[in-house]
C-alpha cells in the first residue's frame, strides 16, 4: 500500500529504542497480548485526518469525529463488529474528493509477533482500493507487510512485502503458485513488492462475503513472515473459539511465505504499526491499464464523483483483531506520546486537502506531505 515517495525522518524513534529490548525469538506457539474488538475496537487507533497524499488517491481519510459523526466509522451494537466504510450518502462535486477512512494502530509489534483479523465483509467496487497492512514509523528502513489488498473488481486477494534492496523471496514454503514478483526492495519495479496472490476467489471481493468471510493470519516471526487465509468454515478451532493460546503449525501450509534465507527480518523489519484503509482510484486502483481490466468508464470521472450507491460495498465489517506473542513475552511497543506517522491534523472540510490534482501535482504534494510528516 505504499507510495513510490521517501519520507525523510529527522526525529529519533522511540520505537527503535525499544528494539534492544525485544528478544529474538522463533516459536509457533503463541499467546494472546492485545486485542481490538466490540465497543472498544476503535480506542487505540488514529485516524489520519488528512487527504490521500500517500498514494494520489481522490479520497479524504476523515478524522475520528467526522468519521463516527457521519457513520463511516462504528460498531455495530447488535453484533459487535466494528465497520470502516466510504461515504456512500454524498454526491462530491467536481474537482473534490470523496470521504472515507484510514487508521493506523497506536501501538507497534515486535519480531515475534502474529496479527489475526476476523473478517465479514471486505470493500470492492470499481476505484474501490482496500487494505490490511503493517508499516514501520520509519519506512522503508522498517519495512512493510501488505496481508490483504486490490483494486476494482478483482477477486484475489494479493500479498507482499516492500523493504530496502536486499530482501528477495527465496524458496518459499506457501500454497500458492502465482507468484508476481520476489525483489521486495521499494526502488525495483515501480515499489511493486514481493507479491504472492491468493489462488483463491473468496480471498477478495464480491466472492468474500458469500461464504461468510474469513480470517486472515500475518506470522512475523525471525524464520520469516507467513500469511494465511481461511474461509470461515475453515477457520482454525483455536481462532474460532478465541482462545488465548494459538500455535501456528498446526495451521498448514500458508498460502504465502517469505524465508528468513532470501530476506533477513530482523535485518529488514522493525516493529510494525496496524493500518485499515480504502482510497479511490489513485496509483494503483487509478491505472487506466489495471482499473479496466475489470471496470468500464473513468476512475474520478464515472465513479467518485458519480452516484453515492457506487459505494455500497466499499466498507470492512471486523470481527476482530487480535495479536499474540510468544508465551511469558511481548511484543507489543507502546509509543509513549511519540508523534507516529500521521501528519499535522487538518480539518477534512479544507478547502486545498479537498481538491484533487493532477498527478504530478499529486505526486509533489505526496512528497511535500511525507516531508512534512517527518518534521514534526
Amino acid at each position: 500500500m505504499s507510495a513510490s515517495w521517501i519520507p525523510v525522518t529527522v526525529w529519533v524513534c522511540p520505537l527503535l529504542l525499544a528494539l534492544a529490548s525485544v528478544p529474538s525469538i522463533s516459536a509457533t506457539q503463541y499467546s494472546l497480548t492485545k486485542e481490538y474488538y466490540g465497543s472498544t475496537f476503535f480506542d487505540d487507533w488514529t485516524f489520519y485526518n488528512y487527504y490521500d497524499n500517500l498514494t494520489n488517491g481522490d479520497a479524504i481519510f476523515v478524522s475520528a469525529q467526522t468519521a463516527f459523526a457521519d457513520n463511516l466509522a462504528y460498531v455495530d451494537s447488535t453484533t459487535s463488529h466494528a465497520f470502516i466504510k466510504v461515504d456512500n450518502t454524498t454526491t462530491v462535486a467536481y474537482n473534490d474528493k470523496r470521504n472515507t477512512v484510514r487508521i493506523t494502530s497506536n501501538d507497534s509489534f515486535a519480531v515475534g509477533s502474529v496479527w489475526v483479523t476476523d473478517l465479514y465483509h471486505v470493500p470492492y467496487g470499481c476505484s474501490v482500493w482496500p487494505a490490511w497492512w503493517s508499516q514501520a514509523i520509519q519506512w522503508p528502513q522498517g519495512g512493510e507487510i501488505d496481508t490483504f489488498e486490490g483494486v476494482n473488481l478483482q477477486t484475489n486477494n494479493q500479498m507482499s512485502l516492500h523493504t530496502e534492496p536486499g530482501c528477495t523471496q527465496v524458496s518459499p514454503n506457501e500454497t500458492s503458485t502465482l507468484v508476481t514478483s520476489t525483489n521486495c526492495a521499494y526502488d525495483a519495479n515501480s515499489n511493486q513488492g514481493c507479491i504472492v496472490q491468493d489462488p483463491s476467489t473468496t480471498s477478495f471481493g464480491a466472492g468474500f462475503a458469500g461464504p461468510g468471510g474469513g480470517a486472515y493470519v500475518t506470522e512475523f516471526a525471525t524464520t520469516g513472515i507467513s500469511i494465511w487465509f481461511f474461509e470461515r468454515s475453515q477457520i482454525p478451532s483455536t481462532l474460532a473459539n478465541n482462545e488465548s493460546i494459538i500455535d501456528t503449525a498446526t495451521f498448514g501450509t500458508p498460502v504465502g511465505n517469505w524465508p528468513s534465507t532470501g530476506c533477513n527480518v530482523q535485518e529488514f523489519f522493525q516493529p510494525q504499526q496496524l493500518i485499515f484503509d480504502i482510497t479511490l482510484c489513485g496509483d494503483f486502483a487509478g491505472n487506466a491499464a489495471i482499473f479496466n481490466q475489470t471496470c468500464s468508464g473513468v476512475c474520478y470521472n464515472d465513479y467518485v464523483i458519480g452516484s453515492p450507491s457506487n459505494y455500497n460495498n466499499a466498507y470492512f465489517e471486523i470481527g476482530y483483531v487480535r495479536v499474540f506473542s510468544p508465551p511469558g513475552s511481548t511484543t507489543v511497543v507502546t509509543p509513549s506520546g511519540a508523534p507516529g506517522a500521521t501528519p499535522t491534523p487538518t480539518s477534512s472540510g479544507n478547502n486545498s486537502a479537498n481538491k484533487r490534482y493532477t498527478p504530478v501535482v499529486a505526486s509533489v504534494l505526496g512528497v511535500l506531505g511525507g516531508l512534512g510528516m517527518a518534521f514534526l
